[in-house]
């Protein structure tokens, strides 16, 4: 399938690249990384994102060439990095495009006219890197350092169910095209904003247990007083998941529009996954999402009752 990818690029000239909306570290990096990549081709690609680049990865290289927009721009092809269809982009005009997807999520669906999806590696980055090696790209400083932000972002630090020996060659191979781990890493973990830190104290103080289940929430409220962005709330549920005897945690996040959404965390032992695509959503076999309608009580109950009917059950103390 990476030959199709590679044959389909090599047969048009103008490119958009782009993720989902509300990015994250693997999408950011994957996409600015992917976009750059196609610039070495001697292809026109532009980064566009519904929902721009987050804060914490606009130090990344290439980010302040990426497009905030709600349409695609004219091109020849939409390469979509993580999505499992294209209302996840968000971008009006998708529907029109010759799309390419590629993506590493068991959930993910054959919905373009191209369809790349290894859900055996951690993070699209791999597959994004391997794109540049039949290529014969070289994997400069930049495009390693954007690689290699995804690929950490994704894999939790290289914490997450799944991490092997192969993870870390392709790590340090990255490292070794100039990629500095370190420099990634306080970019993206001691580059929090102050809202972000007040927002994790509202969180955690509404931290509920269950056993080896851990939930916490926020409302939009204090969203609003916090002057917190969306961006704020990614990784907050990690803090409920640190605890060592909690296996799942859940992180709800009151919408604008009273609705919630979710994002389940795991250790191993639960497949967050599959409850996550109960309800729409989905992702990676430890780290997933989904949205339900509110009140809160009723969202909390409904995820809780479909954690506890997973395999592993949850049992209360």
């Amino acid at each position: 399938m990476l030959d199709r990818v590679l044959q389909a690029i090599r047969e048009r000239h103008r490119f958009v690249v782009t993720s989902h909306a509300r990015p994250d570290g693997d999408g950011i990096g994957s996409a600015l990384a992917c976009g750059e990549i196609l610039r070495v081709m001697g292809k026109d690609a532009e980064v566009v994102m519904y929902d721009g680049v987050p804060r914490i990865y606009q130090g990344l290289p290439f980010a302040d060439r990426a497009i905030r927009a709600e349409s695609v721009p004219p091109n020849d092809a939409v390469i979509l990095l993580e999505c499992d269809g294209i209302r996840r982009a968000a971008l009006a005009g998708l529907d029109q495009c010759f799309l390419i997807n590629i993506d590493h999520h068991v959930s993910g669906r054959n919905f373009a006219h191209i369809n790349w999806i290894d859900s055996s590696v951690m993070a699209t980055a791999e597959l994004v890197y391997r794109l540049a090696r039949l290529a014969c790209v070289p994997v400069d400083r930049d495009i390693a350092t954007c690689l290699y932000t995804a690929l950490m972002t994704d894999t939790g630090s290289f914490m997450f169910e799944g991490t092997d020996e192969h993870t870390f060659t392709v790590a340090r191979e990255l490292v070794l095209a100039g990629a500095n781990p370190a420099q990634c890493a306080r970019q993206i973990y001691f580059g929090h904003s102050t809202a972000k830190m007040r927002l994790l104290g509202a969180a955690l103080s509404n931290l509920h247990r269950e056993g080896p289940l851990a939930w916490i929430w926020v409302t939009q409220e204090q969203m609003e007083r916090f002057g917190a962005r969306e961006e704020d709330c990614e990784g907050l549920v990690n803090y409920a998941l640190s605890m060592g005897d909690v296996q799942v945690a859940v992180f709800f996040r009151e919408l604008p529009d009273r609705r919630y959404r979710v994002s389940l965390r795991s250790k191993g032992a639960v497949n967050v996954s599959a409850v996550a695509e109960h309800f729409g959503g989905g992702g990676h076999k430890c780290a997933s999402g989904c949205s339900l309608e509110g009140p809160l009580a009723i969202a909390v109950t409904r995820v809780v009752e479909r954690l506890r009917a997973e395999p592993v059950v949850l049992s209360s103390d």
